[in-house]
């Protein structure tokens, strides 16, 4: 079942962010952030769907929302794979943009992808001023200094540093750098719908951390033509992350824990929350 949903919402998702390019000009630039949103799992739009689900949002409203996250993840990946930041040549089994274009147009086609995620947010489908208002707030603070660009800058800074991160440092990025856009697509439907948002904050800070483990795990055991990305990179560069840190096994019981632990803060919802349970588990079982 949650196969099934996840690739209804992935369908759903790539074919509005297909439509709402078709008023864009035609070129280099639009062609660029359309083959940067191919492919994925669209996990973060699932987040957003299911969040809207549980509060009784309407699909029409919690669309946008999901449109706007994946077109800011995608940004997000377009510049951490240049040359500047990981220097990735292959994402989502595909060449990275800035490999298939150039730097120039990988820079302005994120760019292009962040400023359609903030003018899909003020789509008034998603629900009066004042709740745009409140997710647009929310939404900025997770992808912004304080947030995404903010862990992206603590991944730098510990690579040009001479003392590697400790859990607690590595923790801390990955909270912003991975955990933050996560954690805004979990709450986004009590957002819309003016409702609580605790229990969902904590599953998805479980959640968050438990994906950026996972990575780290396949970055050690998985192969290239399942994942869609080069392996190995982390170690060749003699990062630290949560395998070289706790060991295979131990990233593995702590990822465990955590999922164990969010599904636990799902209590309020019940049997609604069932989805998300699942994609709980999903997370630490994939291979990509």
């Amino acid at each position: 079942m949650l196969q099934t949903r996840m690739e209804e919402v992935k369908a759903q998702v790539e074919a509005a962010l297909d439509a709402a390019m078709n008023d864009l000009p035609l070129g280099e630039l639009t062609d660029a952030m359309r083959y940067a949103c191919l492919g994925g799992k669209k996990l973060r739009a699932f987040l957003v769907m299911e969040s809207a689900r549980l509060h009784g949002v309407p699909e029409s409203a919690a669309l946008p929302v999901a449109m706007a996250v994946e077109a800011l993840h995608t940004y997000s990946l377009v510049h951490d794979d240049l040359p500047a930041m990981d220097d990735d040549d292959l994402r989502r089994g595909l060449p990275t943009v800035h490999v298939q274009w150039s730097e120039a147009t990988a820079i302005l086609a994120g760019d292009a992808l962040q400023t359609l995620a903030f003018e899909l947010m003020t789509d008034p489908a998603i629900g009066d001023a004042e709740a745009r208002c409140r997710l647009i707030a929310a939404f900025a603070h997770a992808v912004g200094p304080a947030g995404m660009v903010y862990g992206q800058m603590l991944d730098i800074n510990a690579e040009q540093s001479e003392t590697p991160f400790d859990i607690a440092g590595i923790t801390r990025m990955q909270v912003a750098k991975t955990g933050a856009l996560i954690a805004f697509a979990a709450v986004s439907g009590a957002l819309i719908a003016g409702a609580e948002t605790e229990a969902l904050r904590i599953y998805a800070a479980k959640l968050g951390l438990a994906f950026q483990i996972h990575d780290d795990i396949l970055d050690v055991t998985g192969d290239q033509e399942t994942t869609g990305k080069r392996v190995g990179k982390d170690a060749n560069a003699g990062k630290a992350t949560f395998v070289s840190l706790l060991g295979l096994d131990g990233a593995r019981a702590r990822e465990a824990e955590l999922i164990e632990r969010a599904n636990a803060a799902l209590s309020p919802y019940g049997e609604k929350a069932e989805n998300l349970r699942e994609l709980a588990r999903f997370v630490i079982d994939r291979q990509s």
